[in-house]
């Protein structure tokens, strides 16, 4: 069955009273790959509560995202707090399967205002608090002589450098395949370092490159920190 009549066939027989039923994911997007799955986004002005729940149904597998007219916003308020717009996106890339047009396109302007506007800006302080947990985990890594150590220690150096760059730009952060989604959007020629430096460790296990690129990136926000840092004092 095909994904729309896939997702109308479950809004149907599963939330035929809903007010608002989106199709978002990589499916609304045409990025659909054989593992996708049906990311249902269900507004119901009944609900006293929201809940998510996963299935699977008409040969796919399915996630739904069930919000009453007010749980959506705090949603939409916790995601876009830690960086990462989930359901913002979701609203804002969906293909509209059930709802008033009006009501549709409210929950969509809400949805793209918040995405255009971007994270909340960090302090000062939190820059560079940041900044000292790079550099202190950056010493870790080049203190490092067990390959198991290096290993693990270079994925928390993806993480903090990709939040780093991306924050103090005023961008939205991503995980899985789109952390480096949002990197690329972002800066693609910075990207393309990113990955080659963090590729080039994996496969070779030689660690003077990837130094050399979080290096040159602190360089860019001020260096590293040590001297003088304290929190709480």
């Amino acid at each position: 069955m095909k994904p729309i009549e896939a997702a109308q066939s479950i809004i149907t027989s599963q939330f035929p009273n809903c007010d608002v039923a989106l199709l978002g994911g990589s499916v609304a997007r045409g990025e659909a790959t054989k593992t996708s799955d049906l990311d249902i986004v269900i507004v119901d002005q009944s609900l006293t509560s929201c809940y998510r729940e996963s299935f699977y149904s008409n040969g796919w597998p399915v996630e739904v995202f069930v919000h009453n007219f007010e749980t959506y916003k705090t949603f939409f308020k916790m995601d876009c707090d830690r960086g990462r717009p989930s359901l913002p996106q979701l609203v804002s890339e969906g293909i509209a399967l059930k709802g008033e047009k009006e009501i549709v396109e409210r929950l969509k302007k809400e949805a793209n205002d918040l995405l255009h506007k971007g994270p909340a800006k960090w302090s000062e302080e939190t820059i560079k608090q940041k900044r000292y947990f790079i550099t202190d985990t950056l010493d870790d890594f080049i203190g490092a002589t067990k390959r198991e150590e290096e290993l693990f220690i270079a994925n928390l150096l993806a993480d903090l450098v990709h939040e780093y760059v991306l924050r103090v730009n005023g961008k939205w952060l991503g995980s899985s395949k789109w952390f480096i989604r949002v990197l690329r959007r972002y800066d693609e020629q910075y990207a393309n370092k990113f990955v080659a430096a963090f590729d080039y460790f994996y496969k070779t296990g030689e660690k003077n490159e990837l130094i050399h690129f979080i290096e040159k990136t602190l360089e860019q926000y001020g260096g590293r920190v040590f001297e003088g840092f304290s929190i709480g004092k």
